[in-house]
């Protein structure tokens, strides 16, 4: 995926202006408008959309400057942003008015509006993982109930083939224009039309399902794909497993959140995992090997002579892999030496051996100065 900033022409650095200005020029240059049947213009359109819907977000830009596009939405091996040509021009109208001037300013005067559809709404859901889940990677399904194209009509909201008509107050333009004279002149004012939210069709005799807006409610279930390493916090967009828009408009987005799962053995950080194993003084004081739990299983590690409590050992390559499939984070285990608590009769003359045939400690060694 290319690079947002170079997309835009704009380092890293570059200000929200700077930002906005950029993607201005990129959007009147390559509009589809202006370049009729030209994929490449289209393409490159598309390209700016997706750049500035990102880097106008200064929390979707933090995430992006630090982690790519998987920081963005942390989809994984599927599109990360996958935009057609209408999320390019949803984006284009959106930014109109940041831009100073309505669709006749920007194409020098045009005969028409363009008629508009509402986009269905996001739906947003909360998927908790277990850290083995999170390593490896999973395979989901969930339920959600959501709007679905209506059955009966097909999406339309009529009873039947003649049960729309025209919008009568905007005539089927879908906007409304006022023209006002003031001293500098004239000034045309375009609003969306609030008879048939822009569509520039109204219903006659609605669907007695749906009663006119196109879609039910149903429920259904999704299967989700999650990649190795996300983290709480990640998430990941399917586009279009959102709500159906009224009356055959385009769906909305299914926004997964990620979260952890509390482990009763490991924990995590960044993408290392840590767990302590207590060992016994005979294990510390002549040193083994133990077969230790992993998020994969389990791995024999060696304990070297004279360990103490507190020391670090590293199994390498046994933490978290890396979201966007750069290494993979390391196993650290801290050493906790165990003091026996209840000895029997023989226990306790081999400690005493033990204590009469050690070298002990010197006074200087003996005592230091605590640390927190």
């Amino acid at each position: 995926m290319a690079d947002f900033y170079a997309t835009l022409g704009l380092d890293r650095g570059a200000s929200q202006d700077e930002i906005k200005k950029s993607y201005r020029k990129l959007a009147l240059k390559f509009h589809p408008d202006k370049n009729p049947g030209d994929q490449s213009a289209e393409e490159k359109f598309k390209e700016a959309a997706e750049a500035y819907e990102v880097l106008k977000d200064p929390d979707k830009r933090a995430r992006y400057d630090q982690f790519g596009a998987a920081g963005v939405n942390g989809s994984g091996g599927a599109a990360p942003f996958d935009f057609d040509i209408s999320d390019a021009l949803r984006t284009f109208m959106s930014g109109i008015g940041g831009f100073g001037g309505g669709i006749d300013e920007l194409f020098g005067g045009r005969g028409r509006g363009r008629q508009r559809t509402m986009r269905g709404s996001d739906l947003r859901v909360s998927i908790a993982l277990t850290l083995e889940e999170i390593a490896a990677g999973t395979e989901k399904k969930i339920r959600i109930k959501r709007h679905e194209t209506c059955a009966t009509c097909g999406g339309n909201g009529a009873a039947d083939s003649g049960g729309v008509v025209t919008c009568p107050v905007c005539q089927g333009v879908g906007e409304i224009r006022q023209v006002q004279r003031s001293l500098l002149g004239q000034i045309v004012n375009i609003t969306q039309c609030r008879n048939c939210d822009g569509s520039g069709k109204v219903i006659d005799r609605p669907c007695r399902t749906c009663h006119g807006d196109g879609r039910t409610k149903q429920s259904r279930e999704i299967k989700i794909s999650i990649p190795a390493g996300v983290a709480a916090g990640n998430y990941m967009t399917l586009k279009g497993e959102g709500n159906r828009g009224p009356r055959g408009a385009a769906a909305g987005d299914l926004l997964v959140l990620f979260d952890e799962k509390p482990h009763n053995l490991f924990i995590r950080h960044n993408n290392n995992v840590l767990l302590s194993v207590n060992i016994s003084f005979a294990e510390a004081a002549t040193g083994t090997t133990l077969e230790v739990p992993t998020l994969d299983g389990k791995a024999k590690l060696k304990f070297p002579p004279g360990i103490q409590s507190g020391h670090l050992l590293r199994m390498r390559g046994k933490g978290f892999p890396g979201l966007r499939g750069r290494g993979r984070g390391d196993q650290l285990v801290n050493i906790q030496v165990v003091s026996p608590q209840h000895l029997t009769t023989a226990q306790s003359k081999v400690y005493e051996q033990l204590r009469k045939a050690e070298t002990p400690i010197a006074g200087k060694d003996r005592f230091t100065k605590f640390s927190q």
